[in-house]
């Protein structure tokens, strides 16, 4: 079971902008897919074989999620360093789990999440 959707309405108001200006998180720069603003979401990045990997710990239907989704693209910023991100698709935790690197981090079982984010680096 993913978090709770209210507290992702905390963590965006109040944890988010104070994420991002530490600058220590990468962050994932995406389109409203309804209001068409630039949006910044910080959050892991696990390095995947061509891509990256992101764990939706609100669930897929996550705002965040659906605009990339509906947008087919992302740019991300880790390090100071910009990464154009496309094809992104959802897999399931046996995709997810193989295609990390045995000492990554996974997220703990009890949030019980079943469903991640992988996107493509472009060439």
């Amino acid at each position: 079971m993913p978090m709770p959707r209210w507290w992702g309405h905390v963590n965006k108001r109040v944890f988010n902008p104070r994420a991002i200006a530490g600058g220590k998180w990468p962050v994932l720069t995406h389109i409203g897919r309804n209001s068409g603003a630039t949006h910044h979401t910080p959050l892991d990045a696990f390095p995947v074989d061509g891509g990256y990997l992101f764990v939706p710990v609100y669930g897929s239907g996550s705002d965040w999620v659906r605009n990339i989704l509906a947008a087919g693209r992302a740019r991300l910023r880790i390090d100071g360093r910009e990464f154009e991100l496309t094809a992104p698709r959802i897999v399931g935790e046996d995709e997810a789990f193989g295609a990390l690197a045995a000492d990554a981090n996974r997220p703990p079982r009890l949030l019980r999440i079943k469903e991640f984010l992988r996107m493509d680096l472009t060439a």
